[in-house]
């Protein structure tokens, strides 16, 4: 089960409501100043949401859940030793990781070595790359004592399941919502923002993301052995703006759901496509992905202080390793690191005396060839398509490409239009417009978040009644 998925919206969503809000009246009943009501409700629709298309594997992530609750727990108590639970705690983790995630990769990798090995197939859970950083995440913060260990088995259950997080993030923090598991309050305005921040990640999704995801297929599967050069640009630009859309959409639509529920989780994306290096870029991509590695394991290996390049290439190259158990992963994330490390020693001391259309430009090409790497698992395939894409196809360009541009013409100005700050500028140019008329600005504000609100889920509804590509891409990794 996905967000953008009729039976989430018209089903779920209201069924789990309901049961929330039962939950709510029975804490005000109780004169419980906790939410052990309306927790129970959200583990259980959680856990509902997630067996929904892997009954099995919930019972791993409880056991992980589990696991990780009584380390927790060991690492609190204890004065000695404390360190060496937190390393079985941490290697647990990462074994049941790399057992369902990796296993197979590495067989693959030694069979192609020529040793003889059998590949075992093995289903690669939803969500574990998720789920587990969340967890060790929890141990660390406990071992460093940043935030108490939490003695509630059931909501450490909350904070690994919650579903609006659960199977393609954000990473969130257990310091974020930590506090807010015992206590929250949800206002009308908090409500109000959330349904319209997940309206806002529901139409990246359904009117842009599914829509060049069609024009991806196109170009690099369906057309992929007569591309053109035009065919792979349009192709490999389309799948730039459906992966932005896509996670970004989602990220919208799980911050969006949880504020409703009285959680504050931070913010995952800041219009990336607006950067000006590739450092930037990755200052506004994933955001969450990339304090996770920063915090647990380049600050801890030396950051800057020390063996600098060295802990940039091992960040990166367990970024791209996150992402996927296939080398073109791994040679995506070396890709930047080694990008990102150059840019330290060279663009960033000299980045002010270069114009900021040359600095974009740069950074949106890098990005691009990026997404290239990404997209292709095959090496035989990624080479066909970088040859085509650097003039070297049979044909420069085709009706098909041009086609695919004119066609599709106001999808490719919203993709555009919509990957820069445009709610942030039109809030600001009307609150200055409307300065000193409060209710003015009120209701002008109101006005046009509920008139975009029904615009945006009429249209998503309408493009989900048979469509046929609705997967998040992030829900493989």
């Amino acid at each position: 089960m996905v967000f953008s998925d009729l039976f989430f919206l018209f089903v779920f969503l209201p069924a789990f409501f309901v049961c929330y809000m039962v939950g709510a009246g029975i804490d005000r009943l109780m004169r419980s100043e906790g939410n052990a009501a309306k927790n129970m409700v959200l583990v259980v629709f959680s856990l509902v949401f997630y067996a929904w298309g892997e009954p099995v594997y919930v019972l791993l992530m409880v056991a992980s859940v589990l696991l990780n609750y009584v380390v927790g727990l060991l690492i609190a108590r204890r004065r000695r030793g404390r360190r060496a639970v937190l390393v079985a705690g941490v290697v647990c983790n990462l074994a049941v990781l790399a057992t369902f995630k990796y296993l197979g990769f590495l067989a693959s990798t030694l069979l192609g070595l020529g040793v003889a090995v059998e590949v075992p197939s093995i289903a690669l859970p939803i969500g574990i790359s998720f789920y587990t950083f969340q967890a060790l995440s929890y141990l660390v913060d406990v071992y460093r004592r940043e935030e108490p260990v939490q003695r509630k088995f059931s909501d450490l259950l909350l904070y690994i399941s919650m579903f609006p997080q659960l199977i393609a993030g954000p990473i969130v923090r257990y310091g974020t919502v930590a506090r807010e598991l015992e206590r929250r309050h949800v206002s009308a305005a908090d409500f109000a923002d959330g349904a319209f921040r997940f309206l806002i990640g529901l139409g990246k999704k359904v009117i842009v993301a599914n829509q060049m995801s069609e024009i991806v297929d196109q170009f690099l599967v369906v057309g992929f052995d007569s591309l053109t050069t035009a065919g792979a640009w349009v192709g490999i630009v389309a799948f730039t703006f459906q992966i932005y859309f896509d996670f970004s959409g989602y990220s919208d639509m799980a911050i969006g759901m949880a504020r409703c529920l009285g959680f504050h989780f931070k913010e995952n994306f800041d219009h990336p496509y607006c950067c000006s290096s590739i450092t930037d870029f990755w200052r506004r991509w994933h955001i969450s992905l990339g304090s996770f590695f920063r915090d647990y394991v380049y600050i801890p290996m030396g950051g800057n202080r020390r063996h600098q390049a060295v802990n940039i290439l091992v960040v990166w190259f367990l970024t791209g390793l996150w992402h996927g158990a296939s080398w073109n992963f791994v040679t995506w994330g070396l890709y930047f690191g080694l990008i990102v490390m150059a840019e330290k020693y060279t663009l960033l001391r000299v980045k002010d005396r270069i114009p900021a259309v040359v600095l974009h430009v740069y950074s949106l090409a890098a990005v691009v060839v990026g997404w290239g790497i990404f997209y292709f698992e095959d090496f035989g395939a990624m080479l066909r398509f970088f040859h085509a894409f650097a003039g070297g196809a049979v044909a420069g360009y085709d009706f098909v490409a041009v086609s695919a541009l004119t066609d599709h013409f106001w999808l490719w100005v919203a993709a555009v239009v919509f990957s820069m700050p445009v709610r942030r500028g039109v809030s600001a140019l009307t609150a200055r417009m409307l300065s000193g008329h409060a209710v003015a600005l009120r209701g002008v504000e109101l006005t046009a978040r509920l008139t975009l609100s029904l615009a945006l889920l009429v249209l998503s509804v309408a493009l989900l009644v048979g469509a046929t590509n609705n997967a998040f891409i992030y829900t493989r990794f």
